[in-house]
């Protein structure tokens, strides 16, 4: 996008800081009922085990539980990671350009995924490369 943006331009990009700061809200609370902030490292969670008890079935179930909220974890960070990173590059202006070919992205991409950081035609090259 150049430099002077135009008011449709603008809007776009308003709505999308719009639609990511809710997305990231979201993240947020999604975590928190499940993990807890660390306090050492910024926007990393830490899996909590719930306390159900001393007994052998009760210890099961909070490591079964664990088990299956870490992964979650891990996607939802990923993921709030991924909203930090496009609210960043609309404040720098790089916003909606792809990293690969440093040509527009789509806004009907955009809109489908609004962190999304390659344009169509790079992450089809990508994808079948791997």
């Amino acid at each position: 996008m150049k430099t002077t943006k135009t008011t449709k331009e603008s809007n776009f990009l308003k709505e999308m800081n719009t639609l990511l700061l809710e997305q990231r809200t979201k993240l947020v609370s999604d975590l928190e009922k499940f993990a807890k902030k660390d306090p050492h490292i910024a926007d990393e969670y830490n899996t909590s085990f719930s306390e159900y008890g001393d007994d052998v079935d009760e210890n099961t179930l909070e490591v079964t539980e664990y088990l299956a909220n870490k992964p979650v974890e891990m996607q939802l960070e990923k993921e709030l990671k991924d909203v930090d990173k496009a609210l960043k590059s609309i404040k720098t202006g790089t916003y909606g350009i792809c990293k690969y070919c440093k040509q527009p992205i789509e806004p009907k991409r955009l809109l489908a995924r609004p962190t999304s950081g390659a344009c169509v035609s790079c992450k089809k090259t990508i994808t079948q490369e791997l």
